[in-house]
């Protein structure tokens, strides 16, 4: 499978689509779900084309990965989420309920992740 340039997510990095931005810097960008699936329901996403999880662990460079990773650590802060509680989620591959293969992680705060299934993106 190859990365789709086109895929909704390149197209809010790029600026086509418009996007509830919560936070950015020069490795994520972090923004509200359009069809949340809890009451805080972000999603991260890195600057990077990476597919998933693999692709980006994988290719990425170090900085990209520790900066991906504070940047999902400076939106629970922001959000005042390490004291309330919350939920990571990342998805992978069709089986996994991937949908859109551009890599990012969800953040789920104040509803209970079996009250959330089924999830799909």
């Amino acid at each position: 499978m190859k990365y789709d340039k086109n895929n909704i997510f390149a197209r809010i990095l790029r600026k086509e689509l418009p996007a509830q931005v919560v936070y950015e810097d020069e490795y994520a960008l972090a923004f509200h779900d359009i069809a949340p699936r809890a009451p805080v329901h972000i999603l991260v996403i890195p600057k990077g084309a990476y597919m998933s999880f693999f692709d980006f662990s994988e290719k990425a460079s170090p900085a990209e990965i520790t900066g991906f990773t504070k940047a999902i650590h400076n939106v629970i802060t922001s959000l005042d989420l390490e004291n309330k509680g919350f939920w990571l989620l990342s998805s992978h591959r069709e089986e996994g309920g991937q949908v859109i293969f551009h890599y990012h992680v969800h953040i789920f705060s104040g509803r209970r992740p079996s009250q959330m299934m089924p999830l799909h993106s």
